[in-house]
């Protein structure tokens, strides 16, 4: 199997790969030419973004910087809105639900590396997929780690650090991230 298809399959490959590399490459263009468009232009902010997502359902509203590894793995759902310096390591897919809000300097990573050093200095990586449910808020400075699933209706905390899957319904917050409270759910 070649490195790519690797990761495709959701295996441990090289991140340096030639492939994988241009993946990564494209997107750094495409962010920064999303970065880079004055923010009274939405029209042409939109535009960027669906060049550099995989799908988006309705309005989306990226502040910047936004940055990630391909784009193509990310699909939101309607009325999306990233604030500030968010970044998605979408080596596996990211699937985020409809009216979702993530807070500034929010990091949402499916990339892992190898416990052992060896295959750390091999250049080895795994991605695992990353799913938000509907209707979910994430707080500032927050970070998703691959594997994990939000329910819907979710509020994650400021600074929390999501490890594990979270329920519907609920308040989370930590380092890790564990349920402060269940909420009603109004939709």
């Amino acid at each position: 199997m070649t490195e790519l298809e690797k990761l495709e399959v959701g295996i441990e490959y090289c991140f340096f790969d030639d492939e994988i590399s241009k993946r990564k490459e494209d997107a750094l263009i495409k962010c920064r030419k999303f970065n880079s468009i004055d923010p009274d232009k939405y029209s042409e902010q939109l535009n960027a973004i669906k060049e550099i997502l995989g799908s988006a359902s309705g309005n989306v509203y990226i502040q910047p910087n936004f940055n990630c590894d391909y784009g193509k793995n990310i699909h939101v759902g309607k009325d999306f809105i990233a604030n500030y310096n968010v970044t998605i390591l979408d080596i596996a897919p990211v699937v985020i639900g409809d009216y979702c809000m993530i807070g500034p300097n929010t990091l949402i990573t499916t990339v892992g590396h190898p416990i052992s050093a060896k295959g750390r200095r091999e250049k080895k990586a795994q991605g695992k997929k990353i799913v938000i449910g509907d209707n979910v808020w994430i707080g500032g400075n927050c970070t998703i780690l691959p594997d994990v699933s939000i329910g819907n209706n979710v509020v994650v905390a400021a600074g929390a650090v999501v490890t594990k899957s979270v329920p519907d319904n609920c308040i989370v917050g930590g380092i890790p991230a564990k349920i402060i409270k269940y909420i009603e759910d109004e939709s």
